[in-house]
């Protein structure tokens, strides 16, 4: 991973490099940014660059050994630890039957922008068993107190690193303090509230920002995913997530606005019969189209806001929908309507991602909704 394959983001590269160039790269560094930045692929830019034998003043060479050891994620001096399941026992014998850093490398090569549900999904494994044990801790130790095998940085990357349980982070804060010559840290969270604070205390925060929609138009289009037609549609719906905006890129069409558009006129018109079926086939939808398509939702709010203050130059959506959006504010909703919804879907969203019934959640907020949406107005 070169920092030159990361679209945008200039100005995060040009701080972290000249952090390493003037020699103020702190031993132990929080990568942190919302889920679909690039946290996973700037911690490996950084660490091809230290690895590199010809580095330039922007960027590592790509063609020298370390570098194509690095491309494949084999290189002796890079370790990596990672959520995995088991029970929080010294002995983690469940880790053993699967050789989750293999499973790493080849999801960290494929799925470079994905999240802890798709390295789930990758591994096919519960998600109520992961943790980073107090063994997997005492591994690290292990393997920082050996030398470094081609005498440069050894470097120990920690990915979803608010997964360590409390004996596991307690057990890293002296080495985190004091760690040996030339050995460094990398932490990568889009939590970074759910982390320790002796952790925190110990850690350079490197703040990862969410992606531009002109640099998620560029990239797909730059990298043939799509055409410039389809990257204007799909950028926004992205909103600075890379993530969505892979999963959003065979779909020129934008369908779950249309999904909205038709979900808050069954609400409104309190069509039961078809707010039931509707929550039927919500419910056949996997976790993250039904999650995609709440999110859809609150940016239709959110676009509602922006057309009743007069802003449309901060709007997002496409022109086709504006009619839709522009109505829906001035004929159902006012400012507390708006926020009342905001407020049942993003409770909606905490706890689909927390496993509750998806059919009973949505059916359940389309009354809610509906309730909000009949309301007279108090002007």
């Amino acid at each position: 991973m070169l920092f030159s394959s990361i679209p945008g983001l200039s100005e995060v590269k040009e701080r972290i490099i000249q952090a390493v160039q003037n020699n103020h790269l702190a031993h132990a560094l929080l990568f942190h940014g919302p889920e679909g930045s690039a946290n996973l692929q700037m911690s490996l830019a950084l660490c091809t660059y230290l690895h590199c034998e010809n580095p330039s003043e922007s960027d590592a060479c790509g063609q020298c050994p370390s570098c194509h050891k690095m491309e494949k994620l084999i290189h002796p001096d890079m370790n990596f630890v990672v959520p995995a399941p088991g029970e929080e026992k010294d002995d983690d014998d469940k880790k053993k039957k699967v050789d989750f850093i293999a499973s790493f490398r080849n999801f960290a090569l494929t799925t470079g922008y994905g999240n802890i549900s798709d390295w789930i999904y990758h591994n096919n494994i519960d998600k109520k068993q992961l943790n980073i044990s107090r063994g997997t801790a005492r591994n690290i130790l292990k393997t920082i107190s050996l030398k470094s095998f081609e005498g440069g940085y050894k470097i120990m990357l920690i990915w979803g690193a608010e997964y360590m349980n409390t004996q596991a982070a307690n057990s890293l804060l002296k080495v985190l303090e004091e760690p040996p010559e030339k050995t460094l840290f990398l932490l990568l969270t889009t939590q970074p509230e759910q982390l320790l604070t002796t952790i925190l205390s110990r850690t350079q925060k490197v703040m990862i920002r969410s992606f531009t929609d002109e640099e998620i138009k560029e990239h797909l289009v730059l990298e043939g995913m799509c055409s410039k037609e389809a990257a204007e549609q799909i950028a926004p719906l992205a909103d600075g997530n890379m993530r969505e905006a892979y999963r959003l890129v065979d779909q020129v069409q934008d369908e779950n606005t249309a999904q909205i558009r038709d979900w808050y006129r069954l609400c409104f018109t309190l069509k039961i019969g078809e707010i039931l079926r509707l929550a039927e086939d919500f419910a056949q939808k996997d976790k993250e189209a039904q999650k995609s398509l709440l999110l859809s939702g609150l940016n239709v709010l959110r676009e509602v806001i922006l057309s009743k203050s007069q802003l449309p130059g901060l709007m997002r959506s496409v022109p086709q929908d504006r009619s839709f959006i522009e109505n829906l504010g001035l004929h159902v909703l006012d400012e507390e309507k708006i926020s009342n919804m905001y407020k049942r879907m993003n409770q909606a969203h905490y706890h689909l991602e927390r496993n509750a019934s998806a059919k009973i959640l949505f059916t359940d907020l389309s009354f809610q909704l509906a309730r909000i949406m009949r309301k007279k107005s108090n002007a």
